[in-house]
């Protein structure tokens, strides 16, 4: 089975910085994710008022 080259630059993979050949390629591939130019598509989340809020369908009581 062949191996696979760093995803950036097509280079042998250097197991410390797997699956990139050095740590300029895997800061390169970090700064295209804090970016946004790579996303995982999915459904878009429901506006909320913060982390932990309730379920747009729950009892805002608590009952």
């Amino acid at each position: 089975m062949a191996e696979a080259g760093c995803p950036e630059c097509g280079k042998a993979v250097v197991a410390r910085f797997a699956p990139f050949c050095s740590v300029r390629c895997q800061q390169i591939d970090l700064g295209r994710w804090l970016k946004g130019d790579y996303v995982i598509a999915g459904k878009p989340d429901e506006d909320r008022s913060g982390p932990g809020a309730p379920a747009p369908d729950a009892d805002p009581d608590g009952e």
